[in-house]
């Protein structure tokens, strides 16, 4: 009788922790990605240079802050937030602690060279011919935008386009703080 009675409980339990993992995926936010890289040192990534070859270190930049934005040519999203990028690069183009660079996730490069070509350009590319560069970053999918502050830590993760309110809460609540030195935690990261 007394393994009938824990059979029993353990039943209840189990029960109990389903219907407790059912609840928390239907009243959750569905587009919330834990930001498990975020405060934490950005990865040592070096790769070539979209149009001449040459090997970029993000590393070489430390002591500024950096822009990632992950995209392909063939990402609808990234082309909506191309704008946007173009805008931050010129928003920034005169100061010389802030840096930015693409990294042109499995692309072809001809594909992405016209990409660029057609939709404008303003500051470097890094080719991620076999998507190590991504994993190390924890890329989900393209776009994704990373801001890595002058130590060389991630600061925020921005999954999907900045576009609207996220371009201007990119460079106000993120950037902005991070180049003035009045930066407290922003790590978030947000989907649009």
């Amino acid at each position: 009788m007394a393994a009938f009675k824990g059979w029993h409980v353990l039943l209840l339990v189990g029960t109990l922790g389903l219907l407790a993992i059912f609840y928390q995926g239907l009243w959750g936010n569905p587009n919330f990605i834990p930001p498990v890289i975020v405060e934490t040192p950005a990865p040592e990534v070096t790769g070539p240079d979209l149009y001449k070859g040459t090997a970029v270190s993000l590393s070489d930049f430390r002591g500024k802050v950096i822009l990632v934005n992950f995209w392909a040519s063939w990402c609808q999203e990234c082309k909506l937030e191309h704008k946007s990028l173009l805008a931050i690069k010129k928003h920034y183009e005169d100061d010389p602690n802030f840096a930015m660079f693409g990294i042109n996730y499995q692309d072809k490069d001809h594909l992405a060279k016209d990409y660029l070509q057609v939709h404008g350009n303003n500051f470097d590319h890094i080719r991620d011919l076999d998507g190590r560069i991504s994993i190390d970053f924890g890329v989900y999918g393209v776009p994704e935008t990373f801001v890595i502050d002058q130590e060389g830590i991630i600061r925020h993760k921005q999954i999907g386009p900045i576009i609207g309110d996220v371009y201007s809460d990119m460079i106000e609540k993120v950037i902005d703080p991070l180049l003035n030195g009045t930066a407290g935690i922003v790590g978030t990261v947000s989907s649009s």
